[in-house]
């Protein structure tokens, strides 16, 4: 079984945002980056099928030579090889686009990408993806089991869960449950030291439009003063629940 997943590198949450050219641009001034926590989870499920089932495992992902660590980063928790796709990440068709070519030409039985990005968070990719390379398709992924060609997903729906039975070739959009926060490997020094030998391949881009353009970005509004009302007043605080706060 041949498995590519699909890795976004986003800015780590702990990073203090900012927006630079009048708010139009994302300014990566001291931003440290990391592999997409969904995309994390789907790495991680993909090495059991490789340790349990003899699969092979490459990552992928779209953008310039900044992404390179996070894809060696991918190499070193275990994944077979790396490709990075030399063009910028404009938008979700744009990337599901260049994705569809490494697919097919690849010829990979399993994709797994993550549920969303935690950057722009658009969830898009891995149902366009899928359309385009003609597979199956399961999203908010959160168990998978493949026997032979057949495959037994669990996806999270609302107010519970839903077992999906589908086959190969599939396309999975992962999150938080494919597998435990705690089974999540960190790289060790003999898996970094491996990377560093196994290929990273780049490749052109094949021609893609651009669907949607971000105009601007905009920072949530600075949260308002806080008032403190005495245990006792209770009259005070019906007040000001009722004429400012005006939810009662």
């Amino acid at each position: 079984m041949k498995i590519l997943v699909c890795i976004s590198h986003v800015p780590d949450t702990t990073s203090k945002i900012n927006f630079s050219d009048g708010g139009t641009k994302f300014d990566t001034n001291g931003v440290q980056f990391v592999i997409n926590p969904n995309d994390e989870f789907g790495l991680t499920r993909a090495m059991w099928f490789k340790e349990k089932q003899g699969a092979s495992v490459d990552v992928v992902s779209v953008g310039g030579a900044e992404t390179e660590p996070t894809l060696r980063k991918a190499l070193a928790i275990g994944a077979d090889s790396a490709i990075r796709v030399n063009t910028e990440a404009t938008d979700g068709f744009a990337v599901a686009k260049q994705l569809a070519k490494i697919v097919t030409d690849g010829d990979y039985d399993l994709v797994i990408a993550g549920r969303e990005s935690i950057d722009y968070n658009g969830g898009m990719v891995p149902g366009m993806l899928a359309a385009m390379t003609n597979a199956n398709f399961v999203t908010n992924c959160i168990g998978l089991e493949i026997d032979g060609t057949n495959a037994k997903a669990v996806r999270e729906i609302d107010g519970g869960k839903e077992a999906v039975n589908t086959s190969l070739p599939l396309v999975i959009g992962g999150q938080k449950g494919l597998v435990e926060e705690s089974d999540l490997r960190i790289p060790n020094m003999r898996g970094i030291m491996m990377a560093r030998k196994k290929p990273l391949t780049v490749v052109e881009p094949t021609e893609a439009n651009s669907e949607t353009k971000a105009v601007s970005f905009e920072k949530p509004a600075p949260k308002g003063a806080v008032k403190l009302v005495d245990a006792d007043n209770i009259d005070e605080l019906v007040s000001l629940l009722h004429n400012e706060a005006k939810v009662i």
